[in-house]
């Protein structure tokens, strides 16, 4: 039995929880904040043209830059999204279409249990699978290890967002002629696909700052990386050696690696929200 207030207590509840909820965001959007200004306070003496276009200088001499670092990381994400995204795809396709009883059961707890292995862990699995049999670290290894992080989620949000839409226009394929498989991927797939586009841009943010994985596989690489059976630098691990030397200048490159890819990670996560909120207008209009 749901209880009942008085006009003004509706009033004051609405208030206090409105003000709760205020004060709460304002203290996530604060503590984003501080650390993005305190990233670039300790990092803002690094952060130049040189920073992005140079190789990392010798140790001992100032200046040098992480384009190494940076070029690898969109190598070892762009490795991970071509492996690991269409599988993801797939078996959300599948299970938000085609499974049922034990079978979506399975699939759906392999998934979960897959997305709470430790990082850490992953590294050493591909370290194992593949680094061992090719005797060497590459970006091959780290892009597959990234890639096998990327599936869960991609699976889960793109089952998520097609089971958003809405039957009829499953029902109304089906009753045009079309077969299953066509109304999937010329109907339902193309309805969701904003939201699938936006769970994978969210999910490729969400292993661009993994460092444990790429320690066990890319390992790094003070030059550029040829081709994908070299090792390679990313900016986690770069961040990660910086940041344990001592030198000042590591110090502050690594300050300043840290607000490149922190900054990086907040834009791809507002062009995700821009996009889902595009596909909302697109749907409702």
């Amino acid at each position: 039995m749901s209880a009942t207030y008085p006009p003004l207590s509706r009033k004051l509840v609405n208030i206090v929880m409105l003000s709760l909820t205020g004060l709460c965001t304002l203290l996530v959007v604060s503590a984003l904040l501080t650390i993005l200004v305190y990233l670039l306070w300790n990092g803002a003496h690094a952060l130049n043209l040189n920073f992005f276009i140079k190789l990392p200088a010798p140790v001992g001499q100032s200046g040098g830059g992480v384009s190494n670092a940076i070029v690898g990381t969109l190598k070892l994400l762009a490795l991970a999204t071509v492996s690991g995204v269409p599988i993801g795809l797939l078996g959300g396709i599948y299970l938000s279409e085609f499974a049922g009883g034990w079978s979506a059961f399975t699939v759906r707890y392999t998934t979960d249990l897959l997305n709470g292995v430790p990082s850490v862990v992953m590294g050493i699995f591909v370290y194992t699978l593949v680094v061992l049999p090719m005797h060497h670290f590459s970006t091959l290894a780290g892009g597959i290890a990234l890639g096998i992080m990327m599936i869960p989620i991609a699976l889960r949000s793109t089952e998520d967002f097609l089971r958003a839409v809405p039957r009829s226009l499953r029902e109304g394929g089906l009753a045009l002629g079309a077969s299953k498989s066509e109304t999937i991927f010329t109907i339902v797939i193309p309805a969701a696909i904003y939201g699938i586009l936006t769970g994978i841009m969210l999910d490729v943010a969400r292993v661009a700052g993994e460092t444990a994985p790429l320690l066990f596989t890319a390992f790094g690489n003070q030059f550029n990386s040829p081709g994908w059976l070299q090792p390679t630098a990313s900016l986690p691990v770069v961040i990660y050696n910086y940041a344990i030397s001592p030198y000042d200048e590591w110090h502050q490159q690594a300050w300043a690696a840290g607000f490149v890819l922190l900054s990086g990670l907040l834009v791809v996560s507002i062009l995700a929200r821009l996009v889902l909120a595009r596909g909302k207008k697109m749907s409702h209009g």
